[in-house]
């Protein structure tokens, strides 16, 4: 296991210090670039292989700045706070296909995935960082704002319209995900057949490592970061985290994470630590990464069911059990005895 970690750590090791330099290696044919930079409120690396790799992950930081000053709900002058601000606003094509897909996610998971769950976050503190247990009178009032039926698009003039005043919406639940697949793309547009993006939880990977194998993505331990509870092996392919341990804050010794049920508009209490899910799909996999969370066990296995052609996923109880989906029985390890979910 402490191979693992450390072959692991060694491909997603984050930088310390911060900045707008290339490292590049050239081996053949081939160069090996990698850029470390900050934004969408996390650290980010890109590592791409091939002949232009240096400029594969210049343009991919590009875009991923313009994505974030576009969908920043902390950025004033962004897209999505004109929308938040004005009830209104023109969308951009990459803002329509995340509402296309935020409502489509809606619809499955019974809402548990809600981009305009972020009055109720603005309540709790969790934008700005002034923490705050809501009053069960202010929580009323914010959870009439929710419902993703109270979002329109009007195709005609390409404008998102905000039914309800006092409305917000908020895509950091898949703006990453959506954003890793982007850069996925950039990289093919440069002829890159071998890399990886990590974006704080979320990693995705393009083809293989230089040696031909899979790339080989750590599953953090919620009850210890500093851990893993497994390796899963993957090729083109994203691995997202999410669990209540990468956001919260204590307040009369009750510890509340970020990570919000729309039904309660209290912290998801679902008997889960942590979700992963493997999928193609980064946009996919950043969303339902946070929809099962919140959905619990039973739930998300059922989802599962329904839905397993388009991803995997690693689920962690509250108690240390651990459980994956067949379909990464064979490319996932763990020192840790886990049950395996079939579909029969």
């Amino acid at each position: 296991m402490e191979k693992h970690r450390k072959a692991v750590a060694a491909v997603l090791m984050t930088a310390v210090v911060l900045g707008a330099a290339v490292f590049s290696l050239r081996s053949g044919n081939d160069t090996k670039a990698e850029k470390n930079l900050f934004a969408m409120d996390t650290v980010m690396t890109l590592t791409a292989i091939g002949p232009e790799a240096e400029a594969a992950v210049e343009a991919a930081a590009e875009e991923i700045q313009r994505l974030d000053d576009m969908l920043s709900t902390g950025n004033e002058s962004s897209l999505v706070s004109r929308v938040n601000t004005e009830g209104r606003g023109t969308a951009s094509e990459e803002m329509q296909e995340l509402l296309q897909y935020s409502g489509q996610l809606y619809e499955s998971t019974g809402g548990c995935f809600d981009i305009t769950i972020y009055p109720v976050m603005q309540l709790w503190g969790f934008p700005t960082g002034e923490y705050h247990v809501p009053e069960e009178a202010e929580l009323e009032s914010a959870r009439e704002l929710l419902g993703m039926e109270e979002v329109r698009f009007e195709d005609e003039k390409k404008e998102i319209v905000l039914e309800k005043s006092g409305m917000a919406i908020d895509f950091g639940g898949i703006a990453k995900g959506y954003t890793s697949s982007r850069v996925i793309d950039i990289f093919r547009e440069h002829g890159i057949k071998k890399g990886i993006i990590s974006l704080g939880g979320n990693v995705q990977t393009l083809g293989t490592r230089e040696d031909g194998k899979r790339w080989r993505i750590a599953v953090k331990d919620p009850e210890d970061t500093e851990q893993y509870i497994g390796i899963v092996e993957v090729s083109d392919e994203a691995v997202v985290t999410s669990g209540g341990y990468e956001r919260y804050f204590e307040e009369n010794g009750q510890s509340y994470h970020h990570i919000i049920d729309p039904r309660t508009g209290f912290p998801a209490d679902s008997g889960l630590s942590s979700v992963t899910i493997v999928s193609s799909d980064g946009t996919l996999a950043d969303g339902l990464s946070t929809a099962l969370f919140i959905m619990g066990f039973q739930k998300a296995e059922e989802y599962w069911k329904a839905y397993s052609a388009q991803f995997e996923m690693i689920l962690v109880r509250e108690d240390g059990t651990l459980a994956v989906t067949e379909g990464i029985e064979d490319r996932f390890s763990s020192e840790r005895e886990y049950t395996v979910i079939r579909l029969s």
